[in-house]
């Protein structure tokens, strides 16, 4: 009778101590995600300026490309689960760094000196066993400056879209 009671108590310690083990694994492996995602939010953010700096003025496939999509894809990032083109926000600075407003236009178009891509809204979504009441981490502004270059106009030939 002492053996299967001893049995009994091995049993039930096991289960609390993987219990605990098993959360203290996946809560490493969250927060080992949430670095990977922190970093590729910031590579497309620098990806994004560079795309910006290179490509015409308004063109919806710089998000898109930023993202890790192919152009003319609207879909959530192969990448970054949940991560929308829609997140991508690209602004045009003039030298002192306010927001070029219709940059399209001419008058504007020269007074462009800096392209800047923020990441926008993002949530990252939060999977860790036996914890209640995690549904996201809503991830700061990313942001990355560069100086304007050709912004899709060539010395010669078509402005082509990226």
């Amino acid at each position: 009778m002492n053996r299967l009671r001893q049995t009994g108590t091995t049993i039930v310690e096991f289960a609390i101590v993987a219990a605990v083990l098993f959360m203290m694994i996946f809560g490493v492996i969250e927060v080992a995600r949430g670095y990977f995602v922190y970093s590729a939010l910031e590579e497309v953010t620098r990806r994004g300026s560079r795309l910006a700096a290179v490509c015409p003025v308004g063109d919806p496939g710089i998000a898109q490309l930023a993202v890790f999509n192919a152009s003319g894809s609207t879909s959530e990032s192969q990448l970054v689960r949940g991560l929308q083109p829609g997140h991508v926000v690209i602004d045009y600075l003039d030298g002192n760094g306010a927001v070029v407003v219709a940059p399209t236009e001419l008058a504007n178009f020269v007074r462009i000196r800096f392209v800047r891509a923020r990441i926008v809204g993002y949530e990252h979504a939060v999977n860790v066993p036996f914890v209640a009441g995690l549904t996201g981490i809503v991830m700061p502004e990313f942001a990355s400056i560069l100086p304007r270059e050709s912004l899709g106009v060539p010395r010669e030939g078509a402005i082509t879209p990226c």
